[in-house]
């Protein structure tokens, strides 16, 4: 592939996610990015691969750039999805035993 090609993808791809975040209702924004959890680690063990095979500069700074960006988006999803949880924890009431 060309790198027009790869950047045209990319940048299509942004439009895209952009344009489907964008519609979801905040109600369902938390639950939503907790539950694609998985695909962030998808793309956490894509940049560990990338990692593995990078042979240049440019396949090794792309493997860390995503493999950083993959850790970065798994932990803040379960921030969000721990955070999201303690809201359902009842808290006992002042005077009860």
């Amino acid at each position: 592939m060309t790198l027009i090609a790869v950047i045209t993808i990319f940048i299509l791809a942004v439009f895209v996610g952009l344009e489907v975040i964008a519609k979801v209702p905040q109600t369902l924004h938390t639950p939503l990015m907790s539950a694609t959890n998985a695909i962030h680690g998808v793309i956490l063990v894509g940049g560990v691969i990338v990692l593995g095979q990078a042979n240049d500069p440019l396949s090794l700074f792309l493997g860390f750039l995503a493999t950083v960006f993959g850790v970065i988006n798994v932990v803040g999803g379960f921030v969000v999805t721990d955070r999201m949880l303690e809201m359902f924890i009842r808290k006992p009431k002042k005077g009860a035993k």
